[in-house]
């Protein structure tokens, strides 16, 4: 299984929770026989300029595609968006021709800073599951098979030792 995990964080020196998932990531071994890659994409496109052709490329040559990213007011960082915007493009993701993600896994890994009870209809009127659901309509859309996505939730809080746990969970999840 070849994994690409697209981490879309804008200021990784400042993220605790994001850099560790992301190093948990890059710690993946190759000879585990599941090969991952990781892109830091606010790193990659500064400039809000993507390279589709670049993402495309690695969009094909993947199984899985993790998009990792903070939750900012119930959403993705805004280069995610035009990410999506640009790559998954008509004829190439979907509509005549698109094909280039059927068959393939897609899933999100988010870290939330308030804990999970924030995350209920009474409370802030959604589950998490509702939240990223339009990343699950997104993968339905192009033919790919959405998996549960991995969730941080108080990740602003995490003691360190709860982190370096939720680090080996992530990998875990990565490889599963």
């Amino acid at each position: 299984m070849k994994t690409l995990v697209l981490v879309f964080h804008p200021d990784m020196a400042k993220s605790r929770a994001n850099a560790a998932l992301m190093a948990a990531a890059q710690a993946l071994s190759v000879d585990s026989g599941n090969e991952t890659t990781v892109r830091e994409e606010y790193a990659l496109y500064p400039d809000g300029r993507i390279d589709v052709a670049a993402e495309q490329q690695l969009i094909e040559a993947h199984d899985r595609i993790v998009l990792q990213f903070p939750l900012y007011w119930y959403s993705s960082p805004a280069l995610l968006k035009e990410w999506e915007d640009q790559v998954l493009a008509f004829g190439w993701a979907y509509g005549p021709g698109g094909k280039a993600l059927e068959g393939k896994e897609i899933t999100v890994a988010t870290t939330a800073g308030g804990p999970e009870s924030e995350y209920q209809p009474e409370d802030n009127g959604a589950t998490m599951r509702e939240v990223l659901s339009q990343y699950r309509m997104m993968a339905r859309y192009v033919h790919a098979t959405w998996l549960e996505p991995f969730v941080v939730f108080g990740a602003m809080e995490l003691s360190d030792e709860a982190l370096a746990e939720t680090a080996a969970r992530y990998q875990a999840f990565l490889t599963d």
